[in-house]
């Protein structure tokens, strides 16, 4: 589109003659070998049952224009479209290849009776008319690859586009879509851990990023708010602090530490018979309603939620709305009821379940999914298949095209069989396409590959880690010869970084892995971390400092950033580099939108400064030659600088300018 997305390539279906997409669609294929059967079983009976031979050719039917023209609008109307795997048109594995490389020639080859090279030559024919401007002339590599490579011009127009984009010339999405992101969801009266550290940090930046594309996204926390363990916890509560149980006094009691009040409530459920009884009795009476009880719960959700708050401001998590369990309550019943009328759930050992085909347990058993207890209580899949109705179905809920549960790789087949049961109930709605999807992630390990816990063997608690990474941050700040941070502004920066390592650390490494937790690691100024890119980001903020005069004595001035060159000059090898690079970044951020992998703009952050290393090294920019070419050097720093920043802030992490 040139001003609006300067790098979208065109796909390929669009660029090939329009016969190859027919012969490619499966239907057309089908039918075409149903149709030569048919003709060679009609000629083998015709030879059989004849007694007289003729060498005359018969004559072969002439199709007029519109009977042409009628086969091929039937056969484009049955055609099944292409879609990105198709096209095969993926980044270039090697710089020497160019920028894009397309590989669907072999798979069409055989279908259109071409061989593997004249079939790129017919890709690249219909290709060259419509990215001429952009591209240079396609190149047939080996058996028929087809390399891509921009124009120098090209890039020098798209890097001006960039500059003068508040967006950096990425467009808003054309296809809105509600997007409900589920993430975080810590336990009422439980210290969060550094397993709720990855989906926080995941779940924010994925809901960064949609939000940045132009989706309307909701950020829930499904927070374990109720449970038969709250009727441990009240009844604790009733004794110990009396206060909590009535609404005149419970916003002014402090229950302290919620993991000690848990331990001691929790020794006395092990300990005390007469005290599990009593608990138990609660547990029915919170669930009628019972005044005191329910004062002394929302005590308990409010003791926790002040201390998540905390959490969240160090993590600077913004936008997050709680929608607990109890929330979904009310519609449990109506849940379990409708998958009885249905005929889905059954009876089984006094509970009722859901059997799906094809799960089984370790002995070969089917494998329920159980949406209510012997005892008639509720459980997490009743209380996710209420959620996903309340998201996808009700009029008077989220009515989401698109829900992400981002939770741990153990519960995968958990969502699986939930989403299962609930598309085979119609708890989505049949008339829109509504995408459920888990986001799966990995373990936190110490760096013995084992749990990552305390020398005890406990859990380690997030504050504690996320304190001792700013502690390390502004030991390592403060030790170092160059540093130019005033004491005062010490702590602000070593929370950036500390912070920022934590999360990059854990965002760069592909989700679903396991990783290794390592402060040294997280925290070197070298390699793929948060430090080596606050770095990158605060050098070219003194690049263009110098070169605009911007007084650098006042640490509180805004910076100022110098105006688009005019025209942006090409002159090394490194600055093409460098380009070539930065207007990909469209690219990147549509396929982190679509597979939801945060890793991979952190690989691109780190690509994109290497190549601005590279450039900086080879190109003076103060010192270059001419203005013209100052001008155009301090456009491709401001922009590098633009792109850091914007991605840095889809990961959450803040960058500083100086450092």
């Amino acid at each position: 589109d040139g001003v609006n997305y300067p790098l979208r390539l065109i796909p390929i279906y669009l660029l090939l003659p329009l016969h190859l997409p027919l012969l490619m669609c499966p239907r057309f294929q089908k039918r075409r070998r149903r149709r030569r059967k048919k003709k060679k079983k009609k000629k083998k009976n015709a030879d059989e049952s004849s007694s007289e031979q003729t060498n005359e050719e018969p004559e072969a039917k002439v199709l007029s224009e519109e009977e042409k023209q009628a086969i091929a609008d039937a056969a484009a109307a049955d055609a099944v479209p292409f879609n990105t795997q198709d096209t095969m048109v993926t980044p270039a594995t090697k710089d020497e290849f160019g920028d894009y490389q397309c590989n669907a020639a072999m798979g069409l080859a055989r279908n259109v009776n071409l061989s593997p090279r004249d079939t790129a030559q017919k890709i690249v024919d219909g290709l060259q008319p419509l990215i001429g401007n952009v591209m240079e002339e396609p190149e047939i590599a080996g058996p028929g690859f087809i390399n891509l490579k921009f124009k120098e011009q090209y890039l020098s127009s798209a890097l001006t586009t960039m500059a003068k984009s508040n967006r950096l010339a990425v467009p808003i999405t054309s296809n809105k879509q509600r997007i409900i992101v589920d993430f975080s969801s810590p336990n009422i009266a439980k210290e969060m851990h550094v397993g709720h550290l990855r989906s926080t940090i995941i779940g924010d930046t994925l809901s960064n990023l949609l939000t940045f594309m132009g989706h309307d996204v909701t950020r829930l926390n499904h927070v374990g708010d109720w449970g038969t363990q709250f009727g441990m916890l009240v009844e604790h509560l009733r004794t110990e602090f009396p206060q909590a149980l009535s609404t005149e006094t419970s916003q002014d009691i402090d229950l302290g530490d919620l993991v000690t009040l848990y331990k001691a409530a929790k020794q006395r459920f092990d300990q005390d018979e007469e005290f599990k009884t009593r608990a138990r009795d609660t547990v029915v009476k919170l669930q009628a309603g019972d005044e005191e009880s329910l004062t002394a719960w929302k005590s308990l959700c409010q003791a926790s939620r002040n201390e998540y708050d905390k959490i969240y401001d160090t993590l600077n998590i913004k936008g997050l709305t709680e929608r607990g369990e109890s929330f979904y309550n009310p519609f449990l019943s109506s849940v379990v009821s409708d998958l009885e009328e249905q005929e889905l759930a059954v009876p089984t050992e006094g509970a009722k379940a859901v059997f799906l085909d094809g799960y089984t347990g370790r002995d070969g058993t089917p494998l329920p999914i159980i949406v209510q207890k012997s005892d008639g209580g509720f459980n997490y899949a009743s209380t996710d298949l209420a959620a996903i109705r309340h998201r996808t179905e009700f009029e008077d809920g989220e009515n989401a095209d698109r829900v992400l549960y981002v939770t741990d790789a153990g519960q995968a087949q958990h969502f699986q069989m939930v989403f299962e049961v609930a598309k085979l109930a119609n708890f989505v709605p049949k008339d829109k396409k509504v995408s459920l999807e888990h986001v799966p992630f990995g373990l936190v390990q110490g760096e013995d590959g084992k749990k990552f816990a305390t020398r005890s063997g406990d859990t380690v608690k997030l504050r504690d880690l996320l304190d001792e990474a700013v502690n390390i941050a502004a030991a390592d700040i403060q030790s170092r010869e160059d540093s130019t941070i005033d004491k005062d502004q010490l702590q602000s920066v070593a929370t950036t970084v500390g912070i920022g390592a934590v999360k990059y650390a854990d965002l760069s490494m592909n989700r679903e892995s396991n990783y290794k937790f390592s402060y040294a690691r997280m925290l070197s100024l070298n390699g793929n971390t948060a430090p080596y890119m606050l770095y990158s980001y605060a050098r070219i903020c003194g690049i263009v400092r110098k070169a605009t005069g911007f007084d650098s004595a006042d640490e509180n001035a805004k910076m100022e950033w110098p105006e688009p060159a005019k025209e942006v000059l090409l002159t090394h090898e490194s600055e093409v580099a460098l380009v070539r690079n930065l207007v990909k970044l469209p690219d990147i951020l549509n396929e982190v939108e679509s597979e939801l992998y945060p890793n991979r703009l952190c690989d691109y952050l780190f690509e994109t400064s290497q190549k601005f290393n590279k450039f900086y090294e080879n190109c003076a920019v103060n010192n270059a030659e001419t203005p013209e070419l100052k001008a155009s050097r301090l456009t491709l720093c401001t922009v590098t600088a633009s792109t850091i920043k914007l991605l840095m802030g889809l990961l959450g992490i803040e960058v500083v300018e100086r450092l």
